[in-house]
């Protein structure tokens, strides 16, 4: 079974940094695709940071330049390296990884359960 576990967020004032990690477990193949995305309260969930298999980023513009996403060698931890953080930053962080689970079957999201990123002095 797959499984996404988040570690690293709470409250950092503005300015600081925060790095998060995604631990995934229970599958055979690497992931085709993992990122982070958030979800503000009050507003919809937003991508924040992606990397491909082929370790290919993508960024939304208002994190460029201050966040970086990256895997380990084995590409089943993901992390996004937060700096110059900024009050609108705060919000729930979850990981997502699209991955075929086993030989029977295609490839399908997952995701974690979220960690709170909170910014504020």
């Amino acid at each position: 079974q797959v499984r996404l576990v988040e570690s690293g967020g709470g409250l950092v004032q503005p300015g600081g940094s925060l790095r998060l990690s995604c631990a995934v477990s229970g599958i055979i193949f690497s992931p085709n695709v993992m990122g982070w995305y958030r979800q503000a309260p009050g507003k919809q969930r937003e991508l924040v940071a992606t990397i491909s298999s082929a370790s290919s980023t993508d960024y939304a513009d208002s994190v460029k330049g201050r966040f970086a996403i990256s895997t380990n060698s084995a590409k089943d931890t993901v992390y996004l390296q937060m700096n110059s953080l900024k009050p609108e930053d705060t919000a729930v962080y979850s990981c997502h990884v699209n991955v075929r689970p086993s030989w029977r079957e295609g490839a399908r999201d997952y995701w974690g359960q979220g960690t709170q990123v909170t910014v504020s002095s």
